[in-house]
């Protein structure tokens, strides 16, 4: 009979609040879905720096001919081949050093064609203005800085390059990205619990001679603030569902149907990420409606 009484209780609360209630699930779920949205974009951050870390290299070139004015290492010309063969072996002595690769420079300027082969200024570059290099794989390519130091003022060595620096703004514009998302889902979040706790307040008055009857014939406190709970509870998991639908939908378009087809030298989460984040989803907007309910009605709900 309580069961019964509690749940017409909340269809009644739902029925007189629609309009707030309605606000309630759109806010949720905005929030909940940028929520999510960031969590996800996190492990992807994390996957391709992950992939692109274990490819890039840190490279090693070598002064040639054309390079005796770039600085004190090349003031004597090209590498020799004994300046070469020293810097070889101990990179093949380092502990942190995985490979190493050697390329000549006709080997970059084959390289080069490829690439850009169709620009008018291909046609003016020749294969002897290309360096002779030693492409570096590392154990752990946050040590790149062990080679920079060891190798950099070595005479015949015109300069040491990390290619992670190609890759590390696209790495920064998208943390950047995500914490503009997190941002945004902060604001959503106070939002959503302000338009909670108004909801509760509002519902709560207007059962205020309910509530006083109820209190005179001895229902305890929890008993009566049970409903209203449930009301916030039930609108917030309603939220994190719709966020849930977001967070699988823009999957499935975005990133399977759109980028993936476009960008195919990106490994993008799989839908082990995705199944990850639903359960703290659905938590969070359960949890979250009923606790700032609670809080709410200990203020507002006076009989």
């Amino acid at each position: 009979m309580r069961a019964q009484f509690v749940l017409s209780e909340i269809g009644v609360g739902l029925r007189r609040n629609l309009t707030m209630t309605f606000a309630v699930i759109v806010s949720v779920a905005l929030s909940l879905g940028l929520f999510g949205a960031s969590l996800l974009m996190r492990d992807q951050v994390g996957t391709m720096k992950g992939y692109w870390y274990d490819k890039v290299n840190v490279s090693v070139f070598f002064c040639n001919k054309n390079d005796t004015e770039t600085g004190a290492n090349c003031a004597k010309g090209a590498a020799t081949e004994q300046q070469k063969n020293d810097i070889k072996a101990e990179l093949d002595r380092l502990p942190i050093v995985q490979s190493v690769t050697h390329e000549t420079s006709d080997e970059a300027f084959k390289h080069y064609k490829e690439q850009f082969g169709d620009t008018p200024i291909a046609g003016l570059v020749t294969p002897d203005q290309f360096q002779e290099s030693f492409r570096v794989k590392l154990k752990d390519p946050t040590k790149y800085e062990v080679i920079k130091s060891a190798f950099s003022e070595r005479p015949g060595v015109q300069e040491v390059q990390d290619q992670r620096d190609t890759v590390e703004p696209l790495f920064n514009l998208l943390n950047g990205m995500n914490i503009a998302a997190l941002v945004v889902m902060a604001l959503m979040l106070v939002v959503a619990l302000m338009l909670i706790v108004n909801t509760v307040r509002v519902s709560a008055f207007s059962r205020r001679r309910e509530t006083g009857i109820m209190r005179l014939v001895g229902a305890s406190s929890f008993y009566i603030q049970m409903p209203f709970i449930l009301e916030a509870a039930i609108a917030g998991l309603l939220g994190a569902v719709f966020a849930c639908v977001l967070i699988v939908g823009g999957k499935w378009v975005l990133i399977n149907n759109w980028l993936a087809a476009r960008i195919q030298v990106i490994n993008f989460i799989g839908w082990d990420s995705v199944v990850a984040v639903l359960p703290l989803v659905l938590l969070i907007g359960l949890l979250m409606p009923a606790l700032a309910a609670f809080f709410a009605l200990r203020k507002y709900l006076k009989v």
